[in-house]
């Protein structure tokens, strides 16, 4: 019954809550949809951070797609083999996760050592980086776990993977979640949560983020013709607007 519940149930739960909350969020929270910035309380420690976190979070969100979508035997397929598999899995995974670990740090000792920032933390933002942190020290165990324990470690593409995959058919292969060790169950559940309260955290911001940023035109900028009557000569570059044209008169 708990592998029901925990396997065959509860995600479905998670993703109805996840895409409900957010449309809930969408329509009747529109303002408070945001990170709540702090850069101008401090900046020094928010461009260290920020990056590493960031950056390193999407490593492994790209990790995550290519080991629980990509079937094994399609990798196998292609020629490449488990072993070959298991140590990209340790190396890139590995220096992901401890970015995204060490950018959190860093970020959550900026929140606590900065009054300002500390003062704006709420609630909501405590329960979250907790949970986060969770997820991300799970997921490196995890990872060092599948690699090092036994003698060729825990194949989760013959467990996790295929459970995965299975709910988006509406058949969820509990016998092979099931199968998982303990370490790999954990992880999972406290990344369920997550993405339970993603909606009602400012971790919803993902969702509209300013991706169209690196495929908009370069910003034209355009001198402007006339000035009080009178006809300027077109120049390159910068021109002064609004201030007095210091300009020696030639006549």
């Amino acid at each position: 019954m708990w592998d029901v519940l925990l396997w065959g149930i509860l995600p479905y739960v998670m993703v109805a809550i996840l895409i409900g909350g957010t449309i809930w969020r969408y329509r009747y929270d529109q303002f408070g949809w945001t990170t709540r910035s702090s850069q101008l309380y401090e900046s020094r420690l928010l461009r260290i951070g920020s990056p590493i976190f960031h950056f390193g979070l999407l490593a492994v969100i790209a990790g995550h797609f290519f080991g629980l979508v990509v079937p094994m035997s399609w990798t196998l397929f292609f020629g490449m083999s488990q072993d070959f598999y298991h140590f990209n899995a340790l190396l890139v995974g590995g220096v992901a996760g401890v970015c995204t670990l060490g950018g959190i740090v860093i970020l959550i000792y900026r929140r606590r050592k900065t009054g300002p920032v500390f003062m704006a933390t709420t609630t909501n933002d405590k329960i979250m980086y907790v949970v986060l942190t969770a997820a991300i020290v799970l997921g490196l165990w995890t990872t060092l776990a599948s690699v090092f324990s036994g003698e060729h470690g825990h194949n989760y593409r013959e467990t996790v993977s295929p459970w995965f995959r299975s709910l988006f058919i509406f058949q969820p292969d509990i016998a092979a979640m099931a199968a998982a060790p303990f370490s790999f169950h954990i992880h999972t559940l406290v990344g369920m949560l997550l993405f339970t309260i993603w909606p009602f955290t400012r971790l919803v911001h993902a969702f509209t983020a300013p991706l169209h940023y690196l495929f908009r035109p370069y910003i034209v900028y355009r001198s402007r013709d006339r000035e009080a009557g009178q006809v300027r000569p077109v120049r390159r570059g910068w021109a002064p607007i609004g201030t007095e044209d210091r300009t020696p008169d030639k006549r």
